[in-house]
């Protein structure tokens, strides 16, 4: 199911939630350079409260077929991506817009997220990217693994330039490793 096409928009607004450290800022940038990469026009940039390793992030992702002009923090985001669960589900379910989507690393099933962001109005995915990265790449970083499940949930921006924006900004072994665990979680990722 193409949920982005059903948000019927021509632009896409996407906020991040993690933990400092867990790569939220460097997911929301491949994801713009991809679609720049695609044609489309993009922007991603961080919003850091106490910079430290562990700190609550935000970062923020903005695609669109049309010049983007703002860059003010994202306060209604089509989508949500979750990178830490153990993050308040009132933090990263604050502002998320009717019909919005969810996407979060977990290990709970839908019907326990459902439970725990006590929204009806929204659509909701999952993928144990922890799980994903701590496989392919021997640590827990999520945030190539959250790349794909966002490619699947929203086809806005082809995977073959997800992986091309990766190669550019990682060294070779470790860019495949990378995307790797972008194409598991984007065969893996659960929808409702």
């Amino acid at each position: 199911m193409k949920w982005y096409f059903m948000l019927n928009l021509k632009r896409v607004e996407i906020r991040w939630h993690g933990r400092g450290g867990q790569g939220a800022v460097t997911a929301a940038t491949i994801l713009a350079e991809a679609a720049i990469y695609q044609g489309k026009h993009a922007q991603a940039y961080p919003e850091f409260g106490a910079e430290r390793r562990g700190a609550p992030v935000r970062a923020y992702t903005r695609i669109s077929d049309t010049p983007i002009y703002t860059k003010a923090p994202i306060t209604e985001p089509d989508v949500v991506v979750v990178l830490d669960s153990s993050l308040s589900s009132s933090i990263y379910i604050e502002g998320l817009k009717k019909n919005g989507i969810l996407i979060i690393n977990t290990k709970k099933s839908i019907s326990e997220i459902k439970k725990d962001v006590s929204r009806d109005d929204i659509k909701i995915a999952r993928v144990d990217a922890t799980k994903i990265a701590l496989e392919i790449l021997k640590a827990p970083f999520v945030n190539m693994a959250m790349l794909g499940a966002v490619a699947k949930v929203i086809p806005v921006v082809d995977v073959m330039y997800i992986e091309e924006a990766i190669r550019e900004s990682f060294r070779p072994k470790i860019a495949e490793a990378n995307i790797q665990a972008l194409r598991r979680a984007y065969n893996e990722v659960e929808v409702a």
